[in-house]
C-alpha cells in the first residue's frame, strides 16, 4: 500500500512538472484596458488610433471600456493560448503611467508598457460604440448597438499580427432573413450591450490565428 501511495504522489509531481513546464513554454500576454476613442462626431465613421480602420463613433456607458477588458481576459484565458498575465497586475502597472501618453501615443505607449512588463504579445482594445437596449430581451425599443476593434502585437520586431472588429447594431430577422444563423447565435432574443459584446467577441476570436502563424509572421 506504501509503494502504491508512494508511486501516486511520484506520479502527481511528474504530471504537476510537466502541466507547469507546458504554462511556462506559452507565451506571455497582456490584455491591455480598452481605450475610448475620443474626439469624432456621434454617428460618423471613426478611424482607429492603432491600425486606422473606420468604426461607427457612438455613445459609450461609463464603465463599459472596463466590461469589454475583462470579457476579452476572460477569453484569452479560456482560448489556452498564451500564458495571459493577470489583469490586476496590467491595471497597476497602467495606472503609474500618464493616462495621456496612452491618447497621445496609444501603440507607443502600449508597447513601451507590455515591454516593461515582459511580455510576448500584447492585445489592445479601441472602444468605438457601446449603447445599452432599451426594452426586454423580447422586446425592444431601442437594441443594443456596439463597436470596437483588438489588435494582438508581437513585441519582438514590434509587429501587428492580427487585428478583430465587431461593428454591430442588433437587428431583428424579419430585416435579413440571410442572417438567421447570426440571429439563432444571438439567442434569438434582444441582447444587452454586454451580451452582444460577448458574442462579438467569440465570432471575432475563431479567426484568431495559430501560435506557430503568430510567431512565424515575418
Amino acid at each position: 500500500m506504501k509503494k502504491y501511495l508512494l508511486l501516486l504522489s511520484i506520479l502527481g509531481m511528474i504530471f504537476a512538472g510537466d502541466v507547469g513546464l507546458q504554462a511556462a513554454m506559452k507565451p506571455r500576454l497582456a490584455v491591455m484596458p480598452f481605450l475610448i476613442h475620443r474626439g469624432e462626431e456621434l454617428g460618423k465613421g471613426a478611424p482607429c488610433p492603432i491600425c486606422k480602420g473606420v468604426i461607427l463613433r457612438g455613445e459609450v456607458v461609463p464603465g463599459s471600456q472596463n466590461t469589454l477588458t475583462r470579457l476579452l481576459q476572460q477569453k484569452m484565458e479560456s482560448m489556452g493560448t498564451f500564458n495571459v498575465l493577470p489583469l490586476e497586475k496590467v491595471e497597476e502597472a497602467f495606472s503609474q503611467i500618464e493616462r495621456r501618453q496612452f491618447e497621445l501615443k496609444p501603440l507607443r505607449s502600449f508597447i513601451h508598457l507590455g515591454k516593461t512588463l515582459e511580455m510576448d504579445f500584447i492585445l489592445i482594445g479601441v472602444l468605438f460604440r457601446f449603447e445599452e437596449r432599451i426594452g426586454s430581451h423580447i422586446g425592444a425599443e431601442k437594441p443594443a448597438s456596439v463597436g470596437f476593434d483588438a489588435h494582438l502585437i508581437r513585441l519582438k520586431g514590434e509587429k501587428m499580427v492580427w487585428i478583430g472588429k465587431f461593428d454591430e447594431t442588433q437587428r431583428p430577422l424579419s430585416e435579413n432573413l440571410l442572417k438567421i444563423g447570426s440571429f439563432v447565435r444571438r439567442k434569438a432574443s434582444w441582447l444587452t450591450a454586454e451580451e452582444l459584446s460577448s458574442v462579438g467577441m467569440d465570432e471575432m476570436l475563431r479567426r484568431f490565428p495559430g501560435l506557430k502563424e503568430l510567431e512565424e509572421m515575418p
